[in-house]
């Protein structure tokens, strides 16, 4: 029992780590108010929500804020570019 109430701790704190880093969706409105960065680029996803996923994950690791999506192609693997802001 008392395992369990550790995990459960430690599965709450990393969830809440990691939304205090992530990267957010930024509309070009937005963006005008913010350093740009660069640019992050993924592929292999099967859906859009995963390239924005994957985008997001990549712009959060690279210290960004934001990011605004620029492309998105492909048709059974996905890939795409994103701008990313501070």
């Amino acid at each position: 029992m008392k395992t369990i109430k550790y995990a459960v701790a430690a599965v709450a704190l990393t969830a809440l780590s990691f939304g205090a880093f992530a990267a957010e969706s930024v509309s070009s409105a937005q963006a005008q108010n913010m350093n740009k960065m660069g640019v992050v680029s993924a592929d292999g996803a099967t859906t859009l929500d995963g390239l924005e996923a994957k985008l997001a994950e990549k712009a959060a690791a690279a210290g960004a804020s934001g990011y605004t999506i620029t492309s998105a192609n492909g048709n059974n693997k996905l890939s795409g570019t994103a701008v990313i802001y501070k």
